[in-house]
């Protein structure tokens, strides 16, 4: 596995598997559907935003997903956003965050990465707890899909906390 900077020969590999599969849609709480063109006008303003952080997760080329910071540098924070259509369970995940935490704790000196993510992602929540994030709290029936309600779990990781 390899984590590269995000690169616009990789936005038809993203159409294929990404925010438009059932399952991974689901996940996001993503209810909208992406054209090979959005994904070519999302590459571009992740490259050109000095706060912002996206590294594709690679095998051999391959596009597996995307890890995200959307970095406030004003507070020394950071949203964390990480998805993958590819590679399931092989720790791609857990390399990815921890890497993205490096960054975001070494190089930006930031103090805090936070995330949202949906109660029915068992798999996820034991990814972001092994990777030293702790619960915060819950947003209420925040995602509607297909007609029934759930909670977003946030969740986040202090500088200062033992990881």
């Amino acid at each position: 596995m390899e984590l590269v900077p995000l690169r616009k020969e990789l936005a038809p590999q993203m159409l294929l598997g990404g925010p438009n599969e059932a399952e991974v849609r689901k996940l996001t709480g993503s209810h909208a559907t992406f054209t090979l063109e959005d994904y070519e006008a999302y590459i571009e303003r992740t490259l050109n935003d000095p706060n912002r952080y996206t590294r594709a997760i690679t095998e051999d080329g391959r596009f597996l997903g995307e890890v995200v910071l959307t970095i406030n540098p004003h507070n020394r924070s950071a949203g964390l956003r990480i998805f993958l259509q590819d590679g399931f369970g092989k720790g791609y995940g857990t390399a990815a965050i921890k890497h993205v935490l490096g960054y975001a704790f070494g190089e930006r000196d930031l103090h805090r990465v936070d995330l949202e993510v949906y109660e029915f992602n068992d798999r996820a929540i034991h990814v972001y707890k092994k990777c030293g994030f702790r619960e915060e709290g819950r947003l209420r029936d925040a995602l509607l899909w297909e007609g029934e309600f759930y909670d977003a779990i946030v969740m986040s990781i202090l500088s200062t906390d033992n990881i």
